[in-house]
């Protein structure tokens, strides 16, 4: 349930974008940070998160996260201005950020049996898709019915069963051994993440080569660096550089990125095209999403039975190749593009990436100790943020620096170069697909596993015995 609200919320908010845009008379920059603020704050807090949830038990976390997420859900669904509202999505990206990775935590440690933890996992990778193909359609009925506050008073409900279902069936968990806390380490990711997408967002309004974006790009460069050169002298790193030494591990953070840029590109691209363009009002606009979500809830859970019993080689090939076609499927857009060649994009989008979810998580978590659960499951989770994030913040940055001229015919034109980028993604997930889960690739991620499970020296190199 908590996956659904998380998700849910998350692209509903696509859909009622111009419904925002014209009540809080905001520019594109301004929809862009309404997403972006709740994924940004997201990505940089899973990895805290899941290792508050190692220490502090993961019940006890989970049920902060729930919290916090349904109280900001009440300020976004009050919020008088954009302001008001970007840091109200940003509250909730606290709570969701001590959701994800400690949800995965409690599955790892429920299902101790590798079978029963992949079909857990596919379950959970699942729920988790079909939320987010099914945000634009509730968002479209909400938006049809009441206004797009609706869709952020919904949360509060399900936020209040959410809570008491946990604390009713939800067993008590924490890791053997509490993980120090890394300050300098979350701060400099912080700084990098919002540094990045700060900088895509606003140069196309004060200009690529500008003193102030480059300027932020230098300054999340070095955050970068910095953070690399810490972590890798800590005894206890936030994230540790050991991980991606395993090829499954390394390959599953890069598809999750690229996958979920493919995603959240394209939903914010056909949302613009949708509502802007061709003028269709949310209800409509959400209906005829409504591919997205049916192929997804088909081919999610298949995804995870398939995984389970055969490996993830074949899904994440499989997502790879029909996302690139979804998004090959609109690089011609226009203001008179049929109707029955975007819902057949639309249901391959949906395949790919209800194919997608379940072998990322799956293979994100096999092989490493369960004490590193809950980091690990962090990690895979950031990944998909971060792909949130920068599908926003790109995307959205390409359309407004090449739109020109009338909303009808400026934004299809201007999605082109999208489309094409989004196209790169899906081929990006087929061939990290193809080259890091053979037989060879597991093979490190075995090695991995018995390294993390060595003792370290206090610089964290593994200790001679």
């Amino acid at each position: 349930m908590s996956l659904l609200l998380v998700g849910i919320d998350n692209t509903a908010v696509n859909i009622a974008l111009p419904a925002i845009q014209a009540d809080l008379n905001t520019t594109v920059s301004g929809l862009q940070w309404t997403i972006d603020s709740y994924t940004l704050t997201l990505a940089s807090l899973l990895i805290l998160a899941g290792s508050l949830g190692d220490r502090f038990g993961r019940r006890r976390v989970f049920l902060t996260g729930l919290s916090l997420f349904t109280a900001g859900s009440i300020l976004c669904a009050v919020a008088p201005s954009l302001a008001t509202l970007v840091g109200a999505r940003a509250a909730q990206g606290v709570g969701g950020a001590m959701m994800n990775p400690v949800a995965m935590s409690i599955i790892t440690n429920v299902f101790t049996e590798a079978k029963e933890r992949a079909r857990a996992i596919g379950v959970w990778s699942a729920a988790m898709g079909v939320s987010m193909a099914l945000g634009p359609v509730v968002g479209g009925l909400l938006l049809g019915a009441w206004s797009w506050r609706a869709i952020f008073w919904l949360n509060v409900p399900v936020g209040v069963a959410a809570i008491v279902l946990t604390r009713i069936f939800v067993p008590t968990s924490k890791a053997p051994t509490a993980r120090r806390f890394d300050p300098v380490g979350q701060i400099l990711g912080i700084l990098f993440l919002a540094g990045v997408t700060s900088a895509i967002i606003e140069a196309p309004h004060v200009g690529w080569l500008s003193a102030r974006t480059l300027g932020v790009f230098a300054g999340a460069a070095a955050a970068a660096v910095g953070f690399v050169r810490y972590e890798l002298r800590r005894e206890q790193p936030l994230i540790d550089p050991r991980f991606f030494s395993s090829l499954p591990f390394t390959g599953a953070t890069l598809m999750a990125v690229s996958g979920f840029v493919a995603l959240s590109g394209f939903l914010f691209m056909n949302t613009l095209y949708l509502q802007e363009a061709l003028g269709y009002s949310a209800l409509k606009a959400g209906l005829l999403t409504l591919p997205i979500a049916v192929a997804s809830v088909l081919a999610g859970p298949r995804s995870g039975r398939y995984v389970a019993n055969h490996g993830p080689r074949g899904p994440v090939m499989l997502a790879g190749a029909l996302l690139a076609v979804s998004a090959l499927m609109l690089t011609g857009l226009s203001p008179t593009t049929p109707v029955a060649l975007l819902l057949g994009a639309y249901a391959v989008l949906g395949v790919g990436f209800g194919a997608l979810n379940p072998p990322i998580t799956n293979t994100a978590v096999s092989g490493m100790p369960r004490a590193q659960a809950g980091v690990a499951a962090a990690v895979a989770s950031t990944s998909r943020q971060v792909g949130q994030t920068l599908g926003v913040a790109v995307i959205g940055s390409v359309v407004v620096a090449r739109a020109t001229g009338p909303a009808r015919t400026g934004l299809p034109a201007a999605s082109h170069a999208g489309w094409w980028i989004l196209v790169g993604c899906g081929l990006a997930v087929l061939v990290l697909g193809m080259l890091t889960t053979g037989t060879r690739a597991v093979a490190t991620a075995a090695r991995t596993a018995a390294r993390l499970a060595e003792p370290t020296t206090d610089t964290g190199i593994p200790a001679l015995r």
